[in-house]
């Protein structure tokens, strides 16, 4: 399938996958979604709880942005990020490469970031920083087995438009299964039929505000029995 490098609303750069019309990040802004989405409405939801370490799962490590900006988020802070993000397909070492991710972030220790992140092994677990480690697994979703582990789920799969089979009951089961209780799922989808499969894998499901171009996106949590 042919991949193409594009520049979003924000001037930061994503993959374009033309045959699908579907890009790895919103076209609006590649780091404006990953910061909304994902740090803004997912993992400052979590640090209202003022954990000491949090325990976090990437559906779709993809690119390494959400890992990024959430290295970013966290950087000056003491508290430990185990990092676990789930790719079946990785990104190419060429592609990453035409990223602009590390420097419209505008932080000088950004790009040598990114660089780790992305050569850290496969199914081991790394230290990136001194707070933040990262475990990177080649797998596909539905293989993940993983119960009560995480507090935060990045749930950043393409869309339901062309791969339905990935925002169905039986994957939000397997998610649900992984979060521990009142741990949090954040998604920039808002479509009706993801938003009915949550709820009946047992998930309590808000509609929020989304990401410059959606008007919606949704937050799950695993609510006590």
């Amino acid at each position: 399938m042919k991949r193409e490098i594009i520049k979003t609303g924000d001037g930061s750069t994503t993959i374009h996958l033309p045959q699908w019309n579907e890009q790895y990040h919103s076209k609006h802004g590649a780091i404006q979604e990953a910061r909304h989405v994902f740090i803004e409405m997912g993992l400052k939801k979590i640090l209202e709880q003022e954990p000491k370490e949090i325990s976090i799962l990437e559906i779709g490590f993809g690119t390494g942005l959400n890992a990024l900006v959430t290295w970013q988020e966290m950087r000056d802070k003491d508290i430990s990020i185990d990092y676990t993000g789930v790719e079946a397909y990785p990104v190419l070492t060429e592609e990453l490469e035409h990223l602009n991710f590390a420097e419209e972030l505008k932080e000088i220790e950004a790009p040598g970031i990114f660089t780790r992140l992305h050569a850290a092994k496969w199914e081991l677990p790394q230290q990136i920083t001194g707070n933040f480690s990262l475990t990177k697994q080649k797998k596909f979703f539905e293989e993940i087995t993983t119960i009560d582990t995480y507090e935060l789920i990045y749930f950043d799969a393409f869309g339901a438009r062309v791969q339905p089979d990935l925002w169905t009951e039986s994957i939000f089961r397997i998610m649900f299964e992984a979060l521990k209780q009142q741990g949090v799922l954040v998604t920039y989808a808002a479509k009706g039929s993801v938003r009915r499969a949550m709820l009946a894998v047992g998930f309590k499901v808000e509609r929020l505000p989304g990401p410059p171009g959606k008007r919606e996106m949704l937050r799950a949590t695993k609510v006590s029995i």
